[in-house]
């Protein structure tokens, strides 16, 4: 216990020195050197320089070995395959992008290990050096029968022997998540969710998704499927039947991306950018955040009384300290759209969680992955008492 306190401490402030890291654990000096000598001896941390410019004597300064593990995580979706290796300190050491869009179906196995060893071979290592894998995908594995659902917009993720090959191919132990509650892992631990236990993360890109933590957990459900509230049923959005069929429902046609060019037909807007939705509707809510005439007004207006209605629901099963709004529709849209959605949901919800935008922006899905890989690497990397 006293030598994992060393390291979570280590990790978080960086070298410090024997009587600096014996004050922070209450332990004694004496106690304080074996420690740091034991792990030294495992290879766990390394001395890295000495202090200066203070009174007395220089003090040797240590620091968690930053090659005694790597951890790897990855972000699919339809488009690319996005892969990183960290060190165990969370310094990214490699990173790879892999285009497949137009690859045929069934050739998963060969991407991810393509986009594995691009990572690996950034990072200067190989696939032996990896310890764990995190793998984030939209929708999720069922753990009844090993398939993917809820993404059928996935092509070649759904065979029902897919994570047995995956298993066999690669050489570490591999992980799998939805994508959207890695988002919330990166912000409990990076962003703007850190220090709460309860909270509800709102994701707004292609697609609404949702992740649930509770008691610091997250929560998945039977299926794996908690947090699909794009399927949702909502007052103001046509009821949806056989959503799964239609990989859509109620929530995701009243606010999701494919809502903002109607709203911006609706309020007389003509100069709607082109793209995918997703695209399209990022740059409307960008205008509008930073416009002040009627047309892009209402438009605010209306999809943040749309989010808040989806948002209501949620808050009024869970009752969650916290909110947290994540996308990049959410950040084209800003402080404007998060004060319009705030002030909505006060009224349509008894409770009235704090809700904030997420404050991981780069890539939170894969940094989340790599949260993930490394937290279950130091678990078993730093246990020194095996």
């Amino acid at each position: 216990m006293n030598d994992r306190a060393a390291l979570d401490l280590l990790l978080e402030h960086g070298p410090l020195s024997r009587t600096r890291i014996g004050k922070l654990t209450g332990l004694s000096k004496p106690t304080a050197s074996q420690l740091l000598a034991r792990l030294e001896a495992a290879g766990l941390v390394v001395a890295t320089g000495t202090t200066e410019g203070r009174p007395g004597p220089n003090a040797q300064l240590y620091a968690v070995n930053a090659r005694a593990a790597y951890a790897a995580g990855m972000d699919v979706d339809p488009r690319r395959i996005r892969a990183a290796v960290a060190d165990v300190t969370g310094t990214v050491v490699g990173e790879f992008e892999l285009a497949t869009p137009k690859r045929p179906a069934g050739n998963v196995v060969r991407q991810v290990g393509e986009a594995l060893d691009g990572a690996v071979k950034a990072a200067g290592l190989t696939r032996a050096d990896v310890h764990r894998l995190v793998i984030g995908t939209p929708g999720a594995f069922d753990p009844g029968t090993g398939r993917l659902r809820y993404a059928s917009h996935l092509p070649g993720w759904h065979s029902p022997t897919l994570l047995e090959e995956l298993a066999a191919a690669l050489p570490m132990p591999v992980e799998y998540e939805n994508d959207v509650n890695l988002v919330a892992v990166a912000e409990q631990r990076l962003g703007a969710a850190r220090g709460h236990g309860d909270f509800v993360l709102l994701w707004n890109e292609e697609g609404l998704g949702a992740a649930l933590v509770l008691g610091g957990r997250l929560h998945r459900g039977f299926t794996g499927g908690a947090g699909e509230v794009g399927f949702l049923p909502v007052p103001g959005a046509p009821l949806v039947r056989q959503v799964t069929k239609a990989n859509s429902g109620g929530f995701q046609e009243l606010a999701g991306a494919q809502a903002l060019p109607r709203l911006a037909r609706a309020y007389g807007i003509e100069d709607v950018p082109r793209g995918t939705y997703a695209e399209v509707a990022a740059a409307l809510l960008e205008r509008a955040a930073h416009r002040d005439d009627a047309p892009y007004t209402r438009l605010l207006d209306a999809y943040a009384t749309a989010l808040a209605t989806g948002l209501a629901s949620l808050v009024a099963v869970l009752d969650p300290e916290l909110v947290v709004l994540s996308g990049a529709l959410i950040t084209a849209g800003g402080e404007a759209l998060r004060e319009r959605v705030q002030a909505e949901l006060g009224e349509l919800a008894a409770s009235r969680p704090r809700l904030v935008v997420g404050g991981v922006r780069q890539h939170p899905v894969l940094r989340g992955a790599l949260e993930s890989a490394l937290a279950a690497t130091r678990d078993e990397v730093f246990d020194t008492s095996r």
